[in-house]
């Protein structure tokens, strides 16, 4: 492999532990790799520059150890880069402006990166990130897809709940920061019962959807045409809350899945997808939903070794595929 071609760009926090599985496989193979954290770095010393006319387009990264051609960036790799603040020390109403110029120019700039490959790029990760155009991707790929309610209707979220006989569920359509007491709350997925469903449902959109019966959950990480099958038992309805209560092994995946996986990605333009499935007695796959940038660094070593080494190829590759 030729490392004259450019740098990897990775872009997350200081703190991922899943992207420093990859970079330790790049650093052995000698790839070279330039991580940053735009949200942050480029109020420590950092600073990016773009310029564009009609003879081309160039751009210089520059950090306190290096100077990055970005003309010359293989690929991209868009993992999970603190979000755009705005410098300390100034009040709030610049503190935003700084912000969000941040976000469209700072994120302008690095989505746009002349012949580099994006692991995912960040206007389709953003783009698959909403529930209801999941749910619709996965209908149409040929999913089991759950029987599912979005809505601010009070009216209607009670009567949903009486309709199905395995129960109700209760599943936020996007993580935001909860918290109470000062202390961070996650929103976890969990029954609810008719008598539960109050006026509070006006306030904001709620996701129901009918309790699947069953038996086991499977994570599938997508690294392009690669599938990583794990099954998942767990005591919780949401094997996310304990995960030290959870026994995952590896699984395979049926041949319907896989296709359907395909189209999916397709739909998103995604490489890199986390796909979580709920299986019946009777075999049956049942999307949940995907993450377009999902953990998997939690999975069985042997997994999450091979996963590790897919995204490291795809990176070390580039468009040259």
């Amino acid at each position: 492999m030729d490392n004259r071609r450019g740098s990897v760009l990775v872009l997350t926090n200081s703190s991922d532990v899943t992207a420093d599985a990859v970079l330790r496989v790049l650093a052995d193979r000698r790839v070279p790799v330039v991580r940053l954290d735009p949200g942050t770095d480029l109020h420590a010393g950092a600073s990016l520059t773009a310029t564009y006319s009609s003879g081309g387009q160039r751009g210089t990264l520059r950090t306190s150890s290096r100077e990055l051609d970005l003309t010359a960036v293989r690929s991209v790799w868009v993992r999970r880069p603190s979000p755009y603040q705005g410098p300390p020390g100034l009040d709030a109403q610049d503190r935003r402006f700084a912000a969000a110029q941040a976000f469209w120019g700072t994120g302008g700039i690095l989505a746009s990166l002349p012949g580099a490959h994006y692991v995912n790029h960040p206007w389709d990760n953003r783009a698959a990130e909403y529930k209801p155009s999941q749910l619709a991707a996965a209908q149409r790929c040929g999913f089991q897809v759950p029987h599912t309610l979005i809505t601010d209707n009070e009216n209607e979220a009670r009567e949903f709940t009486t309709e199905h006989a395995t129960g109700t569920v209760y599943k936020p359509v996007w993580h935001t920061s909860y918290s109470v007491g000062g202390q961070a709350q996650a929103v976890w997925v969990h029954e609810v019962l008719t008598g539960e469903i109050t006026e509070a449902v006006t306030v904001c959109p709620h996701m129901f959807q009918a309790r699947l019966p069953k038996v086991f959950d499977t994570r599938v990480t997508a690294v392009g045409d690669l599938l990583f099958g794990i099954r998942i038992d767990s005591p919780d309805l949401d094997w996310r809350h304990h995960q030290d209560r959870m026994r995952c092994r590896p699984i395979d995946v049926p041949a319907p899945i896989a296709v359907a996986i395909a189209r999916y990605l397709a739909t998103f333009r995604l490489t890199f997808g986390a796909f979580d499935f709920a299986v019946t007695a009777d075999g049956r796959w049942h999307f949940l939903e995907c993450n377009p940038n999902g953990q998997w660094a939690w999975q069985p070593t042997g997994t999450t070794h091979r996963i590790a080494h897919a995204i490291a190829d795809r990176l070390e590759r580039g468009h040259d595929r």
